[in-house]
């Protein structure tokens, strides 16, 4: 029995062309992507799968020279330094520290900008100015701040203005005095953004809960603890996640205000990583450093999600 076509040959002809459109226009948004596609493999593909293969040899620079294959030996090196575990605690306290000095500051500042009636931009700009701020000016501007000879301003202030200590202070020979000037310059330069972020998540909070609360008789605090902190509690998981990652990629503020000194005591991962490749040209092992900081902060902020997302709901 012999079938006949329902369509007739325009209609036919018709619905090929309509085919042939339909997979010209599937392809576009692929056109689109491409450019992007290519940057995203030269730049950053490329770059980190180079970065490993580097990572398993004991790397020679000069082209033409051999570069022995040492596998995981680079990996295991790290466990055995010290220096590692040193630039690994101290990367670790410096995260800790900015971390939370930058989320509490950063909410005060946000309740307290929220509060104002008039001229609340221009405080949002005032505050926002130092991270818009490149961090290498920031840095020698700090640097000179704790200088000691000759004295700077920190000193001058402590010492001339307000006489609270009898002699300038070696803020920046010393370990301990070292990171007082790195960790104020990181709080300092974070506040800005995490009153940005936490102000956003306070003005979405509905007023009549304050006002309900108010009538029952609960007073700043209890409205805060009650009402502000749960009601912001998934900002407050997304910003520390991204300060987590930021501590732990600490460096510009390092290298130019100690370059990790004095005798390596100010070291942290990302500058000792820094070191090793371009300092004393250990780029296999400088390569390695760089996954394992990897893996680490992937491991931190993979715990960090499951561990604070059961708390999000409310």
């Amino acid at each position: 029995m012999k079938t006949t076509n329902s369509l007739g040959p325009g209609r036919e002809e018709t619905c090929r062309k309509r085919g042939r459109r339909h997979r010209r226009v599937s392809l576009t948004p692929y056109l689109f992507l491409l450019p992007g596609m290519l940057l995203f493999l030269a730049w950053t593909a490329y770059p980190l799968l180079k970065a490993f293969q580097i990572s398993l040899y004991d790397w020679n620079p000069i082209p033409g020279q051999v570069s022995p294959f040492v596998g995981t030996a680079n990996y295991t090196r790290a466990f055995d330094d010290p220096v590692f575990w040193l630039a690994l605690r101290n990367t670790l306290m410096y995260t800790i520290v900015t971390v939370a000095g930058q989320m509490i500051l950063g909410l005060t500042v946000a309740l307290l900008v929220d509060r104002v009636v008039f001229g609340r931009t221009v405080f949002r700009t005032i505050y926002y100015m130092p991270v818009i701020t490149s961090w290498v000016v920031v840095s020698i501007l700090f640097k000179y701040l704790f200088n000691s000879s000759p004295a700077g301003l920190v000193n001058y202030l402590l010492v001339d203005v307000l006489h609270i200590l009898p002699d300038y202070v070696q803020w920046l020979s010393n370990a301990n005095t070292s990171w007082i000037a790195i960790m104020s310059l990181g709080i300092w330069k974070g506040i800005g953004w995490n009153m940005v972020i936490f102000l956003a998540a306070l003005q979405s909070i509905p007023t009549e809960l304050y006002e309900v609360a108010a009538i029952d008789g609960a007073n700043g605090w209890q409205r805060l603890w009650r009402i502000t902190l749960p009601l912001i509690r998934p900002t407050i998981v997304f910003v520390l996640v991204m300060l987590v990652i930021g501590g732990f990629q600490a460096f510009i503020s390092i290298y130019l205000i100690t370059g990790g000194g004095p005798m390596q005591r100010t070291e942290v991962l990302l500058s000792y990583m820094y070191n090793q490749g371009f300092k004393y040209l250990d780029f296999g092992y400088g390569a390695a450093l760089s996954y394992l900081l990897a893996t680490l902060i992937f491991g931190i902020n993979f715990i960090q999600m499951r561990f604070l997302q059961r708390r999000i709901e409310y």
